[in-house]
């Protein structure tokens, strides 16, 4: 058998991306934060698999055909991922708002006629080839950079530019507003809001800001009448379990069925045509339906650990900037996810956010991905901890002319 060459382990660690031969010199937090995403990804696939096959084998006649397709996009994700943790994040930041304004650029495009593509009576993709792409999701990594770098920055710039990133920040919002997509906006303008306040803005600022977030949303949900039949219809379900309430009503007896243990891996009921969209925003329906209350928990458990971690990455940092970034992917990543989770339950009106690195969707899981590669490379960098390696250290003494001890 030919060994492998160095060319050979460089092509196989970009087929296989999950694999990197350098991660003994991280620090523990970062090696820690991988693992811990490749496990939600992994418990995210097996999921998708599940809910996903009885629709796929109906409408597409194959019922791998949504899981395929995601896993394309889950190594084009895991791509951005490996690329993302070894870059500098000083290099990243530098091209953040490049990439914002062409994803905004994107945004504004899906409103053209004839260019955008509407599904379910929302205008929020674009067509790239063959795959739908969703700008709003991509923009997220994004956002947190800039969002970090201006409020991180914000003592130091002058008003001219703090003004003209607000202005930017507040066209982002408006243009995913009218798609209309309320839920991605008030999920992007409360992670804006939070990494401002981790970066000290003053509240007479945060509270001005808070309460035009609040009237826009309550002009919103006036304007359109489904948004109002959402925020009213989750409070009690049952009372329209046919109408506006079936949605909910459906995902709650998928929950409520899976009892302590669960039903068992791929023996969900409600996934059989009876759950709308259970491959997307309610695949937290299946998984409890399937998993029950044990699972469920064990899920909630791996969100805290990774919160917890998200943390101590951000507390470690001496770099205010960094401290940030680290902020703002524990929103995204956490917050998001215990949204999507409160709507399955109940406990949220119905919202269109996906249950990141669950929800079927290449936007989603690639945006994702790179954000917990932003959060592992702030880990790596972060109080500049990075663990060396005694090989790696012999070397260096032996370059400097020192005598190892």
């Amino acid at each position: 058998m030919l060994p492998l060459t160095n060319n050979s382990l460089t092509m196989i660690k970009y087929i296989f991306p999950f694999f990197d031969n350098k991660i003994k010199e991280w620090a523990l937090l970062a090696r820690l934060l991988r693992w811990l995403t490749f496990l939600w990804l992994l418990i995210g696939l097996v999921a998708l698999f599940s809910a996903s096959f009885p629709v796929a084998e109906a409408e597409q006649g194959d019922g791998l055909y949504y899981f395929k397709r995601q896993l394309i996009w889950v190594w084009i994700g895991l791509m951005c991922f490996r690329v993302v943790v070894n870059s500098p994040l000083s290099q990243i930041l530098k091209i953040a708002p490049w990439m914002l304004l062409i994803i905004l650029g994107l945004i504004l495009a899906t409103s053209i006629p004839g260019v955008g593509t509407t599904v379910n009576g929302a205008t929020r993709w674009l067509y790239l080839g063959p795959f739908l792409i969703q700008p709003s999701e991509l923009l997220k990594p994004f956002l947190i950079l800039q969002s970090a770098c201006l409020f991180g920055k914000w003592e130091r710039l002058s008003l001219k530019v703090k003004i003209g990133w607000l202005g930017i920040f507040a066209l982002i919002l408006f243009s995913i507003l009218i798609q209309p997509n309320l839920s991605t906006t008030a999920l992007c303008g409360m992670t804006m809001w939070l990494i401002a306040l981790a970066g000290g803005l003053p509240l007479r600022y945060l509270g001005g800001t808070a309460l035009a977030g609040i009237l826009t949303a309550f002009t919103s949900v006036r304007i359109h009448e489904y948004q109002w039949r959402r925020i009213t219809g989750f409070l009690d379900p049952w009372a329209d379990a046919r109408g506006d309430g079936y949605q909910l009503v459906q995902s709650l007896l998928a929950i409520g069925s899976g009892g302590f243990w669960g039903l068992g891996f791929g023996l969900s009921q409600q996934k059989l045509f009876y759950l709308p969209i259970q491959y997307t925003d309610f695949i937290f329906a299946v998984f409890a339906e399937e998993f029950g209350f044990v699972g469920s928990i064990c899920f909630l458990i791996i969100l805290s650990v990774y919160a917890t971690l998200a943390l101590m990455v951000a507390i470690k940092c001496d770099d205010r900037l960094k401290k940030l970034v680290a902020i703002g992917v524990m929103i995204v990543m956490v917050g998001q996810s215990l949204l999507n989770i409160g709507v399955a339950a109940g406990s949220l009106p119905t919202t269109g956010l996906p249950l990141p690195l669950f929800s079927y969707g290449g936007s989603s899981v690639i945006a994702s991905l790179v954000s917990a590669g932003l959060l592992i490379r702030v880990a790596r960098e972060s109080n500049s901890a990075e663990v060396v390696s005694l090989e790696k250290h012999r070397q260096q003494l032996i370059t400097d002319g020192g005598k190892l001890t």
